[in-house]
């Protein structure tokens, strides 16, 4: 099955920048749809981006938009979240998501993810 791993959280200040990084064990990427969500605590999930594996098109929450890209590598089999602008309510879990492309883009419907990273935005 598919193993996903993500890195690059830690603390940084508000107005700084961090860049996630998910790991795939698959090569089989050209059907997926990977996403990445986040949850503070005693909040809900909350679904920040997502990309195609192949073509590269892209989803993204109002509250990230002109602040945060995702991206992938395919020769790496790896996805980045370019977080810039970072603010305190952007303090969360990220995990990594993946799903086969089956459904749209927008669908919070992922079959693998990820143990997390933790990303702490101070003031």
């Amino acid at each position: 099955q598919v193993q996903l791993v993500e890195s690059g959280g830690g603390l940084v200040q508000a107005g700084g920048s961090l860049r996630l990084s998910c790991a795939a064990s698959e090569r089989t990427f050209s059907s997926y749809v990977m996403g990445w969500f986040r949850q503070a605590p005693g909040k809900e999930r909350d679904y920040v981006t997502a990309i195609t594996w192949s073509g590269g098109n892209t989803y993204y929450a109002d509250s990230v938009k002109g602040r945060f890209t995702i991206s992938r590598d395919n020769a790496k089999n790896t996805v980045y979240l370019q977080m810039n602008s970072l603010k305190p309510e952007d303090t969360a879990v990220y995990y990594c998501a993946a799903r086969r492309s089956n459904r749209a883009l927008t669908s919070t419907l992922y079959d693998y993810w990820g143990q997390g990273t933790q990303v702490t935005v101070s003031s």
